[in-house]
């Protein structure tokens, strides 16, 4: 597996398993297990996705130590304030049955996110975290908690598949030795993207399926993906893109697929900030 070096020098995976709306316990933890024996190690799940325990019974029960993995979970945006980060992350740990998160981020950017920084810091100097990130967060709000805290973002995860592909914004991650994670690598399957004409081409040049494609093209601009599936096929295709490349002319072929919008939710859209805070679900808004 090819593994990315965040900025305090711990080594990622480059390619995970993501486990959004994955709401059933049983198939959840059955979807990880597959994930697992494909030869998954990084799995990405949080406290809003109410999965937790079935992750990590699924990694306590594989039979693998414990240090080779890497866990990711989120805090959402009810647990941001007074002493409550403090408290959802022993509750994250607590149902992951493990001792410490590798890479824990804060789920959106609103609520007191100074706040869960300064606890998430903590976390770190204690050992019950890693590493620690941000998600959906716009340059300005990355630069705003870097120049006021100790610790800069390790990873900023963020939606980017082929329909919203945020150049901009993975470079500025990148200038800032950020690392990108993309969520909703295939856009949810929306706007037909397994049957895109340009996808299908470069699918069927090198006898892969257009998903593979997308996440070989996530992996050569240096960005961690974590696709989501439960289907035993597809969860192994999806691992299986470490033996072709895409040449430059179809990575150019993929980056005019650009619509520059988002498939699920503008984190920044007043009307979409409410539906979240009230406890809707803006789309499918993560991974």
């Amino acid at each position: 597996m090819k593994t990315i070096k965040l900025n305090n020098g711990i080594e990622m995976p480059q390619l995970g398993f993501g486990v959004f709306q994955v709401d059933d316990l049983i198939t959840c933890q059955r979807a990880v297990s597959t994930a697992i024996d494909a030869g998954y190690r990084l799995f990405d799940t949080a406290q809003a996705y109410q999965n937790e325990s079935a992750v990590g019974q699924a990694i306590k029960t594989s039979g693998i130590s414990r240090d080779k993995f890497f866990i990711t979970s989120k805090l959402w945006i009810t647990n941001t304030l007074g002493t409550d980060p403090e408290k959802a992350i022993d509750h994250s740990l607590h149902e992951l049955n493990t001792d410490y998160i590798d890479l824990y981020l804060i789920h959106m950017p609103f609520g007191d996110s100074f706040n869960a920084w300064r606890a998430m810091e903590t976390a770190v100097k204690a050992g019950k975290i890693r590493a620690i990130g941000v998600s959906n967060f716009s340059p300005d709000q990355v630069t705003n908690l870097m120049l006021f805290n100790e610790l800069k973002p390790a990873v900023n995860q963020i939606e980017v598949n082929p329909w919203n592909q945020q150049p901009a914004l993975v470079d500025f991650n990148y200038k800032n030795n950020i690392q990108t994670e993309a969520w909703a690598p295939f856009a949810e399957g929306k706007q037909n993207i397994f049957t895109n004409p340009a996808l299908t081409t470069i699918a069927d040049n090198h006898r892969k399926t257009v998903g593979q494609v997308i996440l070989r093209w996530l992996i050569q601009r240096g960005i961690v993906a974590i696709p989501k599936s439960v289907h035993t096929q597809r969860i192994a295709e999806n691992f299986a893109i470490f033996d072709f490349h895409l040449s430059n002319e179809e990575m150019t072929m993929i980056q005019q697929l650009n619509q520059n919008h988002s498939e699920f939710f503008d984190p920044h859209d007043p009307e979409a900030i409410k539906t979240i805070v009230s406890g809707g679900r803006p789309g499918a808004n993560k991974n």
